[in-house]
């Protein structure tokens, strides 16, 4: 038993030992193997460089350059217009246009009605005696005639290319003051506003929101060109000013006009007999038309041709 013991605490040592071991690695196992610690990452605060995205893209309505050049040359050819009694009372103003170097001027029938001598102020200030070639009650233009020569002109435009949207500027004298410009777009063509109150007026007015007042009476509406597109005429107004509607003569049935003055001192024109109205949506519900177009004839005159034709 002696010499036992020896071997037996020899082989539990070895048996401890070796336990103990065996730990150790499993507890290093369980640990993983030892590392590094792992640098901190570092965040770059610079953006990398990259392709700007496409500007965000803004309509910009650009007003036109050549006012101004359009201005400076209609200008000398719209003319200041007084009317007065035998007396000499002053009885009536507005606007004319020269329409020929050798003196012709439009206007409006309405600024020289009622008065019996007519003054004429040009653009340079020189004033003349106006003599009346002629009247259209049917379109509210007159044509008079100055003595010069060389004089500015305004050139004709065709109203029938005008353009709803279109920029005009009207020139005139409102409220006597001289050579004024406004300008505004065309908001309608071939508007009838019944101003005129005559079967046989014609009225296919040039609407637009150029600011237009007393004294714009017979002064030009023209294009960015210069070109002469109608008369003004009319505003529609409760409060006898400028609202935002004004009205002006379209310049193909202007030159109709001007030329038939001056050759025959009447406008010539023929006579078909018939009293017409447009034809709005009520008309065509109750005549059962197909769409809203055209005219429809309400009366056929007695001794007419219209009535000799049948």
């Amino acid at each position: 038993m002696k010499k036992s013991l020896p071997f037996l605490l020899l082989t539990l040592g070895l048996n401890f030992a070796f336990t103990f071991f065996l730990v150790q690695q499993f507890t290093r196992n369980l640990k993983g193997p030892e590392q590094e610690p792992s640098p901190v990452r570092q965040v770059n605060f610079v953006p990398e460089e990259q392709t700007p995205p496409p500007p965000a893209t803004v309509h910009v309505v650009e007003m036109p350059d050549d006012f101004v050049n359009t201005s400076e040359l209609v200008m000398p050819t719209v003319v200041n217009i007084n009317t007065s009694t035998w007396g000499g009372r002053r009885f009536a103003g507005g606007s004319g246009v020269l329409v020929s170097p050798d003196g012709y001027i439009i206007t409006n029938r309405h600024v020289i009605e009622g008065g019996s001598q007519i003054e004429v102020t040009l653009f340079d200030k020189r004033t003349f005696g106006a003599r009346l070639v002629g009247t259209d009650p049917y379109t509210d233009l007159a044509l008079l005639k100055i003595q010069g020569h060389g004089l500015p002109s305004i050139r004709f435009g065709d109203s029938d290319e005008v353009r709803v949207g279109e920029w005009v500027l009207a020139v005139g004298n409102p409220f006597n003051l001289a050579s004024t410009v406004t300008a505004g777009i065309v908001s309608a063509k071939g508007r009838n506003i019944n101003i005129l109150q005559s079967t046989y007026s014609i009225e296919s007015f040039i609407q637009t929101d150029a600011a237009v007042n007393p004294g714009n009476s017979g002064g030009a509406l023209v294009n960015t060109r210069g070109e002469l597109v109608g008369i003004n005429t009319a505003i529609m107004s409760e409060s006898g000013a400028y609202e935002g509607y004004s009205f002006a003569i379209p310049s193909n049935l202007v030159r109709k006009v001007v030329e038939d003055l001056r050759e025959f001192g009447v406008v010539k024109r023929a006579v078909l007999g018939v009293s017409i109205m447009d034809v709005d949506d009520h008309i065509a519900e109750e005549l059962k038309l197909p769409s809203v177009a055209g005219v429809y004839i309400r009366q056929v005159n007695a001794g007419s041709g219209a009535e000799e034709a049948g």
